[in-house]
C-alpha cells in the first residue's frame, strides 16, 4: 500500500537529518582527526560567556592617536578623555614580571570591556624578559637567555612562556582572539653577537606561539636596537617577524601634533626601512615621550603614538538613503512655494525624521512640506516658521545618532557632522566620511564660534549644538 504524502516528506526529513548528522560526525575523521571535536567546537558554558563577553579584535583597522601610560586610568579619567582628547586608542600594561606598574587598580573585564564598548582601540603590552646585556639593574634575573646553544633555545623557550601567560592574561581580562598583544623590549646596546641573537629567537618565539594561541604578535622597542634589529632580519630573511612593530622613536616630527594641527607626515628613519613596514600596515609609531597633558579637566602623564594599522580606518560605504539627493554643494534657503530639486532633498529627510509623509518626493515647496519642517523646528527648538533656513539645514543635516567622533574616525555620523559643517561655516569642507584634518578645523572652528571648548572632537555638546540649529 503506497505510503500517505506525509508520511513521506517525514521519512525524507529523517533520512536528511541522519545524511547531515552522519557528515557532522565524520568530518573530524575526514580532516585527518579523531572522532570527537576538539576544544574550539564543543565549548563549555563558561567558555561561550567569555567568548561572547570578549572584544572585537584589538586594535584591528585604524587610523589615529593613541596614548599610553603605566597605569590604567579610572573610568571617570577614560570618559573624560573620550569626550575631549584626540586619542582614539590606549596602551595598557597587562602581564610581564619587568612592568613598572604590576598593581593595576583599575584595569579588569570590566574596565576593558567598558572602554571596547566606548570605541577606544586597545594595545595590550607585556613587558618580559629584556635583552641579556641590558644595563638596567631591575631586570636583574628577568632577562632573555643568551646561551646559544640549540639555536638559543633556552630563549626561545622563555618566550613561548612569555606569550602564554600573556594570552591567559587577555583571556581573563575578555580580550578578543586575534588582537595584537604587543611585547615590549626595551632599549639595549647592539655591540654583543650573542645579545643581539638571543633577542632574536625570543622575538621569533614570541610571534610563533602568539600565533599558535589565536592571537597577533606585536613588538615594541627603540627604533635603534629592537626594531633595527627586526628590520636587518627581514632583509636577510631570518627569523619570524612580528605581524605589527610600535616604534620608540622620540625625534620632532613636524606635523605630529595634539591636537593634529596638520595632515601627519609619513615618518623616516634611519635605523629601520620605514616605508615597507608603513605601506603593509604594519607600524605605530611613539613619537613623545613621558609628558603630562590635560584633557577635560584630567591630567595624566602618558607618551603619545600615532597609528596607520591594516588599511587605515574602514569608511563605510554611502548610506543609501536619501543618496542620490543629500549630497549638494551648498544647501540654500527655502520656502512655501519654490520650486528646486534641493526640496526633494529636505523632503526626505524630514521623512526619516517621521514629519514627512507622502510616498512621493516632488520638487516644489508645498504645504505639506512647510507643515513638516515646522513640525521638525518644533523637535529640535528652532523657531518654528516652517521656512528652510541655514538653521534648519544645521539641525536636518545631523539629525541621527551622534557618537564621540575624533581624528581617525570613519563613519556615517562622520558624514551627517560633516554636512552640517558645511551649512554652518565651512562650506568647502570635503564629505567623505572620514575624520582628518579639515573636519578636525572645521569643528574647533564651530566650537569657538558656538562658545564651546575648542577641542576639534565632536563630542556630546558639538552634537547636541548642531543638532539644535547653533551656527
Amino acid at each position: 500500500m503506497p505510503a500517505h504524502p506525509s508520511a513521506r516528506r517525514a521519512r525524507r526529513v529523517r533520512r536528511l537529518l541522519a545524511a547531515l548528522l552522519g557528515v557532522t560526525l565524520a568530518a573530524p575523521l575526514l580532516n585527518g582527526g579523531s572522532a570527537a571535536p576538539d576544544h574550539r567546537t564543543r565549548l563549555s558554558p563558561t567558555a561561550v560567556d567569555q567568548a561572547a563577553a570578549a572584544t572585537r579584535p584589538m586594535p584591528g583597522r585604524m587610523t589615529g592617536y593613541v596614548f599610553d601610560q603605566c597605569q590604567a586610568p579610572s573610568q571617570e579619567e577614560m570618559d573624560a578623555w573620550w569626550e575631549s582628547s584626540p586619542y582614539r586608542g590606549i596602551g595598557i600594561y597587562i602581564a610581564g614580571d619587568n612592568r613598572f606598574c604590576k598593581d593595576q587598580a583599575n584595569l579588569d573585564a570590566t574596565w576593558v570591556r567598558t572602554q571596547a564598548r566606548r570605541g577606544w582601540a586597545l594595545f595590550p603590552i607585556v613587558v618580559g624578559r629584556q635583552a641579556s646585556c641590558s644595563a638596567v639593574e631591575r631586570y636583574a634575573g628577568r632577562r632573555i637567555s643568551p646561551r646559544p646553544a640549540g639555536d638559543y633555545a633556552a630563549a626561545r623557550t622563555q618566550a613561548a612562556q612569555e606569550a602564554r601567560a600573556a594570552v591567559d592574561a587577555a583571556h581573563a581580562l575578555g580580550i578578543g582572539e586575534r588582537s595584537v598583544l604587543w611585547f615590549d623590549l626595551e632599549a639595549f646596546p647592539m655591540t654583543r653577537a650573542r645579545c643581539r641573537e638571543s633577542a632574536l629567537a625570543f622575538l621569533s618565539a614570541w610571534t610563533t606561539q602568539v600565533r599558535k594561541l589565536g592571537y597577533r604578535s606585536g613588538v615594541y622597542s627603540s627604533a635603534a636596537s629592537g626594531i633595527a634589529l627586526l628590520d636587518r632580519a627581514r632583509r636577510a630573511g631570518q627569523h619570524t617577524m612580528p605581524d605589527r612593530i610600535w616604534v620608540a622613536e622620540w625625534r620632532p616630527a613636524k606635523g605630529y601634533r595634539v591636537p593634529p594641527t596638520a595632515n601627519p607626515p609619513t615618518f623616516a628613519s634611519t635605523f629601520y626601512d620605514h616605508a615597507w613596514w608603513s605601506a603593509r600596515g604594519r607600524v605605530m609609531r611613539q613619537y613623545r615621550g613621558d609628558h603630562d597633558e590635560r584633557h577635560g579637566g584630567v591630567r595624566i602623564n602618558i607618551d603619545t603614538n600615532y597609528a596607520v594599522l591594516g588599511a587605515g580606518t574602514r569608511v563605510p560605504r554611502p548610506s543609501k538613503t536619501c543618496r542620490r539627493l543629500i549630497e549638494q554643494p551648498r544647501y540654500r534657503p527655502w520656502r512655501r512655494g519654490d520650486v528646486d530639486r534641493q526640496v526633494r532633498t529636505a523632503q526626505c529627510l524630514l521623512r526619516v525624521q517621521g514629519h514627512y509623509r507622502p510616498a512621493r518626493l516632488r520638487s516644489k515647496f508645498t504645504a505639506r512640506t512647510e507643515v513638516a519642517v515646522r513640525r521638525f523646528q518644533e523637535s529640535v527648538g528652532l523657531r518654528a516658521h516652517g521656512r528652510l533656513t541655514r538653521a534648519t539645514w544645521v539641525a536636518l543635516l545631523s539629525a541621527g545618532p551622534g557618537p564621540v567622533s575624533k581624528y581617525g574616525s570613519g563613519s556615517h555620523a562622520v558624514r551627517r557632522l560633516q554636512r552640517a559643517l558645511k551649512v554652518a561655516g565651512s562650506p568647502r569642507l570635503p564629505v567623505t566620511g572620514f575624520y582628518g584634518f579639515e573636519t578636525t578645523r572645521a569643528v574647533r572652528t564651530y566650537q569657538r564660534r558656538v562658545g564651546l571648548p575648542v577641542t576639534g572632537v565632536a563630542d556630546t555638546a558639538t552634537w547636541l549644538a548642531l543638532r539644535s540649529g547653533r551656527r
